[in-house]
């Protein structure tokens, strides 16, 4: 199969569609950020990258703090109106009809309609170019208690979450296996007692 060279670009897919709430539950801000994604485990960090013109970069580098909000696709027009809208003369919770719920460990509230919120601390800002990424702890997660069964597991693929690709959004799909599926001993069949 022939492939073709392209320069180098920021063709990475598919990332979240996060809204990332910011400031704090009297004057809250949200943006849409897809440059985001997990860099350690222990202890757990995140990132995320904006652009120093917009109006949430200074708040964020101000506060150091902010919230990771994932969204579902039935907040796809939302979502992307954030991300197209100023925070500087636009009440985005108002516009979108967004709830603001206070966070646990970070001033930013969560947004109450993200089935999943990362309370984020920032523990290195670097300026790479065009954003500025900033490097932070998660310090606490906030899971809506409608995913989460009887056994106390999160089943986010219950609540379709959104992905950005490109240019363009999408619903994540079916579930297609587990971590570790493909190295993990199948279990025996024994038969039942008295069967031949």
């Amino acid at each position: 199969m022939a492939k073709q060279f392209w320069k180098g670009s920021t063709l990475l897919a598919p990332v979240p569609a996060a809204l990332v709430t910011c400031g704090t539950i009297e004057q809250p801000n949200v943006l849409t950020i897809g440059w985001t994604g997990i860099v350690c485990t222990r202890p757990p960090m995140t990132y995320i990258s904006v652009r120093p013109e917009r109006y949430s970069h200074d708040i964020i580098k101000a506060s150091g703090e902010f919230v990771i909000n994932l969204t579902t696709s039935a907040m796809c027009r939302e979502t992307d109106f954030c991300g197209v809208k100023s925070g500087k003369n636009t009440d985005k919770f108002s516009a979108c009809g967004f709830h603001t719920v206070p966070a646990q460990k970070v001033a930013p509230p969560l947004i109450e309609e993200c089935p999943l919120s990362l309370e984020c601390r920032v523990v290195d800002e670097k300026l790479l170019g065009s954003h500025t990424m900033f490097l932070a702890e998660i310090v606490g997660i906030d899971a809506d208690e409608k995913y989460i069964d009887s056994k106390g597991k999160l089943n986010l693929q219950q609540c379709g979450l959104m992905a950005f690709a490109h240019g363009e959004y999408f619903t994540l799909g079916r579930k297609l296996g587990d971590f570790g599926f493909s190295v993990r001993k199948k279990k025996k069949h024994r038969p039942k007692q008295g069967s031949r």
